[in-house]
């Protein structure tokens, strides 16, 4: 019974971390940029759901929405007011422009954690789930919540890989990762093809926060963890690799999962950890990175 309900909950968190590190590798690999407040938009989103759906008393699904919009509008103000006028400076040489954006986003990250410990709280809290009840999986009965989770986290990453193969936005998405010169050489502006990435950063932040709330509860002060699971995924699986982040996603969630049952609780993020630094002395790239 312990195997099974380490792959059940391992298979849960792992869609999860999934989907909510794959924003953070979307926009890098368009625009390049290392969002060091990601986590802080994941808490944004999963604070917001949970004031609008459980204090306010508005209902999960509400609440829900209006975390995904706080996302998305989280995901505008971090482009506005931090990446884009660091981009355009002309007193920030273009050799020490990824340095200030990094620097840029871990401040703006800081002061989101301030900003929500003080409107809201500091105190943990749990994001009222969207379905209730529990299902018989193998012999394990396992909350209809976290089934789910895993399949809303599939869903969205399924719905991305059609939008980025099979329209023309999400080919221009796919462009401007690989060659963005020659993608301007063909008309296309940039500057519209990062505001369509920072927007479908936002959904998918907005719903993996708003999950996240509901599965394992959230906290301002959960954020530089978030921020450091994302970046250690990301940077595991290999920076700009779509299918290199969902892989080490599974990594690390079933790595996290099997410490946290079998050794403790927590311990559950130093094997993860130990791994991404072998990795990052053996094979610089990534697990499935090519460079």
């Amino acid at each position: 019974m312990l195997a099974v309900q380490i792959l059940i909950d391992g298979f849960a968190i792992s869609a999860l971390y999934a989907l909510g590190a794959l924003g953070f590798t979307l926009i890098f690999g368009v625009s390049g940029v290392l969002n060091l407040s990601h986590g802080a938009i994941l808490v944004t989103a999963a604070m917001v759901a949970w004031y609008v759906g459980t204090d306010i008393g508005l209902g999960a699904y509400l609440g829900a929405v209006a975390g995904i919009a706080a996302g998305v509008v989280t995901a505008f103000a971090t482009y506005f007011i931090i990446v884009r006028p660091i981009q355009r400076s002309r007193a920030i040489a273009n050799s020490e422009r990824e340095l200030f954006v990094l620097t840029g986003t871990l401040l703006w990250g800081v002061m989101l954690q301030i900003g929500l410990a003080y409107v809201f709280t500091s105190t943990p809290i749990t994001v009222q789930p969207l379905v209730s009840g529990t299902v018989n999986i193998l012999g394990v009965s396992t909350p209809w919540n976290e089934v789910f989770i895993a399949a809303v986290s599939w869903a969205t990453l399924g719905g991305l890989w059609l939008l980025v193969n099979r329209t023309k936005v999400g080919k221009n998405l796919l462009a401007a990762s690989i060659n963005p010169r020659g993608l301007t050489l063909l008309g296309v502006e940039l500057q519209y093809v990062h505001l369509v990435a920072w927007g479908i950063y936002g959904v998918l932040a907005g719903i993996a926060g708003v999950l996240l709330g509901g599965f394992l509860g959230t906290s301002s002060a959960y954020i530089p963890a978030l921020t450091g699971t994302a970046f250690s995924i990301v940077v595991l699986g290999g920076l700009g690799s779509v299918s290199g982040t969902v892989f080490a996603a599974y990594v690390v969630g079933y790595l996290e999962t099997l410490t946290a049952y079998l050794v403790d609780p927590s311990w559950r993020s130093i094997p993860a950890l130990l791994l991404l630094v072998a990795v990052l002395y053996f094979r610089p790239q990534g697990l499935l990175g090519r460079r």
